[in-house]
């Protein structure tokens, strides 16, 4: 037993921190946003905090709050897949009294029940599918498909958790939700917690009938056991046989549940467990209209959207509503005030254990800070601009080897990623976690066991994202690295994860979680041998139509400029942070003091490669990307040898969101920052990593208008580094001679240079053609000191 006092401390914040070495489950307890009456320092005496046992609720803690010792249990929450499935959160939410807790206005009384009726699929009230809005949820059901990689990601490093996760049998048709029955394989059954799926089979969509609904009953237990699943089913159409079944069913699961949790654990026995599930099969609209207009409308299609139409041009239908409604028999519930029965009200959980009130589903209240190791000690040692040669994410592995090291005790940070982490150079995790793995493994198998911080053994995007969606939405931290082309698949869910965090940031009673950080790698400009298919630089202007509140754009030029800005993502809270970084040798630009200056900016002219500081500049090379940059600076290099007079302004981009106005992004310039560097009138050669095009709408309000942007156009193919520069004219060569041909008084030194580069093209082609590589010039070019 453990005494803690907080007399002394100065504030609730303070008290988190010395209380920081119990489980964040047990800080949360100390400001819970969901209590009726926040607490103060004024309401804590001294704590006594206890452990019992270590099977599934019996870990409890007994808070002194006013003299009053409250028993909590933090144990299970719902996941609403299906996507018109919010009224069945709402509604219980409401009546356990979170709903009321978190919105006063909506009462406990014939009042709130029709604010409450009122707001639903209404405008500026809550949507038919689970919301931001809703407390208890962590799942946007709005698009379909990712409820179990939620479910998966809120269980890991949850030992005492188990998430009901309810499938629709339409979503259950999408890629990622059929992909992730498969997310079993990953559970380690002694340090993760377990995901109930219930599949619910009422047969139909918008208009057809779902697939699993019309196999045999055979095949669809075959299919469910086939994925390492034990099926129980339930099925039905009378009400009350359903409600009795479900509930026999639900305590039989459960109790499976925790006799396999207390084998397993009680053995350290990390064996893959065949865990339950449940299918519920009841008709399509049950306990709605059977007949509307003449047609059937229960246990068909029918019954998917709105089931009556109640209209000037339908009156017929207000009877048939009254009586629907009627069927209910809402007298046998709710008081003559509107209010719930007191003996039905006390069969509800009390406290966290309400369906709403469960901290797992407000992660930001649970969420601990990253021990964070110094990033510094892995700096590049950069004697001079760009004498040294690097691989950025090979540096950048090490650095993630730390923090996971440094947090294994806490448990609350992973790295996911389908089957990248290698190819991608973050091998050196490796040397202190494993790849979590729950299936048989084979001799030549490498970093397979069934714990370990990486979760990349299965190549699915979709399963990666949700994961890690869910991870972070329960109150811890990760990244997720990928190949920059394929990143594209998970757009969408990345789209549905920003608008959570926009609307959730607007909440008050809904805490900042962790920011999503996405690491892409294997860039657009890094694809030797794999060729067209492996290009594709697009999620960057799909992100930047996220709000600006919360989207983030990272290209640092170097390693060191990595680290520092991996170090501020992770440290970072309720962002989409992206950050694009090489795993090819590059050269290395700034030392780590100059690079957390640079980062720290985001922005900024390189003295060092610039040639205007007596004068204003001639020209202004502007690079963001690490390819980019190196181009940009071999054109430097060329231009102010052959063009010694030329004066050369060189701005390097970390911070992409920089070019935007600051009225437009809360990391953009000011007019005036943005003219004193890029000038109002001078010609800007820009070498961007991306589609042109996106420069140009971050900076279309800017009063320099003279700007040229070089990147990627869609050419490419199996070639070399610098050929694929030269394709899409990303080139020093062709840099060059946009900056001839923007220059009018360049006169006939301008001419020969220009003829010079377009000669080197020319040579260029030739020398890959004959000996498959680029030519050594370009090879082994350093910049000048």
């Amino acid at each position: 037993m453990t005494t803690l006092s907080a007399e002394n401390l100065h504030n609730i914040n303070a008290y988190w921190r010395a209380a920081n070495y119990l489980s964040v489950g047990q800080i949360y307890l100390y400001d819970n946003p969901l209590l009726k009456e926040p607490l103060k320092l004024s309401h804590i005496k001294p704590l006594v905090v206890g452990h019992w046992g270590t099977t599934p609720g019996q870990n409890f803690i007994y808070v002194h709050l006013n003299r009053v010792i409250k028993k909590y249990d933090l144990d299970m929450f719902y996941i609403a897949g299906p996507g018109h499935g919010g009224p069945a959160i709402v509604s219980n939410v409401y009546l356990e009294g979170t709903w009321s807790e978190v919105y006063p206005n909506v009462t406990q009384d014939e009042a709130g029940l029709k604010k409450l009726f009122k707001q639903f699929s209404f405008p500026g009230g809550i949507s038919s599918h689970v919301a931001p809005t809703t407390p208890g949820s962590i799942h946007e059901g709005g698009e379909l498909g990712y409820s179990l990689s939620h479910a998966f990601g809120a269980v890991f490093d949850n030992p005492d958790l188990i998430v009901a996760c309810v499938v629709g049998d339409g979503e259950a048709e999408t890629g990622p939700l059929a992909t992730g029955w498969h997310s079993n394989k990953f559970l380690n059954p002694v340090t993760d917690g377990v995901v109930l799926p219930i599949l619910h089979l009422n047969g139909f969509k918008i208009s057809n009938p779902t697939v699993l609904a019309r196999i045999e009953h055979d095949e669809l237990e075959q299919f469910f056991r086939g994925c390492g699943w034990t099926p129980y089913f339930v099925e039905g159409n009378e009400p009350e046989k359903m409600h009795e079944l479900m509930a026999a069913t639900l305590d039989k699961v459960i109790n499976d549940i925790q006799v396999m949790q207390k084998k397993t654990r009680s053995l350290n026995d990390k064996t893959r467990q065949r865990w339950p599930m449940i299918i519920l099969r009841s008709p399509k609209g049950w306990t709605g209209p059977k007949i509307v207009d003449g047609l059937q409308n229960e246990g068909t299609f029918r019954s998917h959207q709105v089931p009556l139409i109640v209209d000037a041009d339908h009156p017929d239908h207000l009877k048939q509503l009254e009586n629907w409604m009627k069927s209910y028999k809402p007298e046998e519930l709710f008081d003559e005030n509107g209010r719930l029965k007191a003996e039905l009200a006390e069969l509800a959980p009390k406290g966290i254990r309400r369906m709403g009130s469960n901290p797992h589903t407000n992660g930001g209240c649970m969420l601990r800070d990253l021990c964070m190791p110094d990033f510094r000690i892995h700096a590049i040692d950069v004697p001079s601009p760009g004498a040294v040669d690097a691989q950025d994410t090979r540096v950048l592995g090490k650095f993630l080897r730390d923090v996971t090291k440094a947090n294994q005790q806490h448990n609350n940070f992973r790295i996911f990623g389908p089957d990248e982490t290698v190819s991608n150079l973050l091998g050196s995790v490796f040397e202190v976690t494993n790849r979590q793995w729950d299936l048989r493994e084979e001799k030549n198998d490498e970093f397979l066991a069934p714990a370990g911080r990486v979760v990349d053994s299965m190549l699915s995007e979709h399963q990666c994202e949700g994961w890690l969606e869910g991870y972070l939405l329960t109150g811890r931290h990760g990244i997720f690295n990928s190949y920059e082309a394929f990143i594209r698949i998970v757009d969408s869910m990345f789209s549905q994860h920003a608008k959570w965090l926009k609307v959730t940031s607007e909440l008050p009673w809904r805490r900042k979680i962790a920011s999503l950080n996405y690491l892409l790698a294997s860039h657009v400009w890094q694809q030797d041998h794999n060729g067209f298919t492996h290009q594709d630089p697009g999620f960057l202007d799909h992100v930047i139509n996220k709000k600006a509140d919360i989207v983030r754009i990272y290209l640092p030029p170097d390693a060191n400029c990595l680290l520092s800005t991996f170090d501020h993502c992770l440290r970072s809270r309720h962002y989409v942070n992206v950050v694009v970084a090489g795993k090819h040798a590059l050269p290395q630009w700034l030392t780590m003091d100059e690079a957390i200056i640079h980062c720290n900016e985001g922005i900024g002219i390189w003295q060092w490669a610039s040639n205007d500081q007596d004068g204003e500049p001639d020209v202004v090379m502007a690079c963001c990307g690490d390819t980019p940059t190196l181009e940009i600076l071999a054109a430097v290099s060329i231009l102010r040898e052959h063009l010694p007079d030329l004066k050369i302004r060189v701005v390097n981009v970390v911070d992409l969101m920089k070019l935007q106005s600051a009225s437009e992004h809360p990391h953009g310039l000011s007019e005036a920052d943005y003219d004193s560097l890029f000038t109002k009138n001078k010609h800007i050669i820009f070498g961007f990593h991306g589609y042109p095009t996106l420069i140009h709408r971050l900076t279309y309000r800017r009063a320099n208008q003279n700007l040229h942007v070089r990147g990627y156009k869609e050419e490419g193919t199996i070639t070399t580094a610098f050929d694929m520069r030269v394709q899409n004219d990303l080139d020093r060569f062709h840099l060059v001679q946009d900056v001839i041909d923007r220059l009018s008084n360049l006169g006939t030194k301008g001419a020969y240079l220009k003829q010079m580069m377009k000669d080197k093209l020319i040579e260029h082609k030739q020398y890959i053609e004959q000996h498959g590589q680029d030519m050594p010039e370009i090879r082994n070019w350093k910049w000048f000191s």
